[in-house]
């Protein structure tokens, strides 16, 4: 008897890959919009640590200046250009318009998170030798910052940037995940990408330098401390069709650059990562 004619039937919707396409570290950041110009400035200003004074000798109050730091942040021209011929787009499965699209917008936004992540590696305050993630790590960063006079009472503006190790070794702490400390219950429910304890809006992200290894760099960081200027507030995507080439084609456009803008703002805090890499 003759073997049956076996059909194979193929899933019209694609499957994404596992990759970054979306950037919570913006939000994080003093942001700015300009629509001229290659070049944005965020100034900061404060007293430059004066003193009160009294009324000099010759009866007159001597007077001081406010101290102003102008940072620039120079934006750099930065594209996602994705190109499939029409026989292609016709021979392939699934929609590579919509695929061109989304992997243009992801790319970009990576790039958004990179640029933001080595402006915050050129930060020289630190927690000291590599250990794992305990209360004791999230105290003396927060302690950091405090010294140097970072108002951390301002919890919208208090952000932390951590590995998914940092987070497992949280999990492992009473104050992190037990009912008599904390309100949302971490062990219940999907994983957050984005959580409030202690103070601080805690961000758990794969962009951060050395993640998965024993030199992973995390930060805490007051919002006034980093700054990223764009050339508008949403990147510049555009999908379009070439008739005399016969080619379909998807760009995501944007100038932008990040800035550190107060070093005294931000803590890195060294992590080790290690003993949760898969073997």
């Amino acid at each position: 008897m003759a073997d049956p004619t076996f059909v194979t039937l193929y899933r019209e919707e694609q499957i994404a890959t596992f990759e970054r396409r979306y950037s919570n570290l913006r939000a994080c950041c003093v942001q700015h919009a300009q629509y001229k110009g290659n070049t944005a400035v965020f100034q900061v200003s404060g007293s430059g640590s004066a003193s009160a004074v009294t009324r000099g000798a010759n009866g007159l109050i001597p007077y001081s200046t406010t101290d102003n730091t102008q940072n620039s942040c120079t934006l750099l021209e930065k594209h996602a250009p994705f190109e499939r011929t029409g026989f292609n787009i016709f021979a392939t499965q699934g929609d590579m318009k919509k695929v061109m699209h989304d992997e243009a917008v992801g790319t970009l936004n990576r790039d958004i998170d990179q640029a933001i992540v080595d402006q915050l590696d050129t930060a020289t305050l630190d927690t000291g030798s590599y250990v794992t993630a305990s209360m004791s790590l999230v105290n003396k960063a927060q302690v950091s910052l405090a010294n140097n006079n970072v108002d951390i009472t301002e919890e919208d503006k208090m952000f932390a940037l951590i590995t998914p190790a940092f987070r497992a070794y949280l999990l492992e702490t009473t104050e992190y995940a037990s009912g008599d400390y904390v309100d949302v219950k971490p062990l219940v429910g999907p994983v957050r990408q984005m959580w409030r304890w202690a103070g601080v809006n805690w961000i758990m992200t794969t962009a951060l330098t050395g993640v998965g290894t024993a030199n992973e760099k995390c930060y805490m960081f007051h919002q006034h401390a980093i700054g990223h200027a764009a050339n508008s507030t949403e990147m510049d995507v555009r999908v379009g069709y070439d008739e005399k080439q016969d080619t379909s084609w998807a760009r995501a456009t944007i100038f932008h650059g990040a800035k550190l803008l107060q070093n005294t703002g931000v803590v890195q805090m060294r992590h080790d990562g290690s003993a949760y890499v898969a073997s």
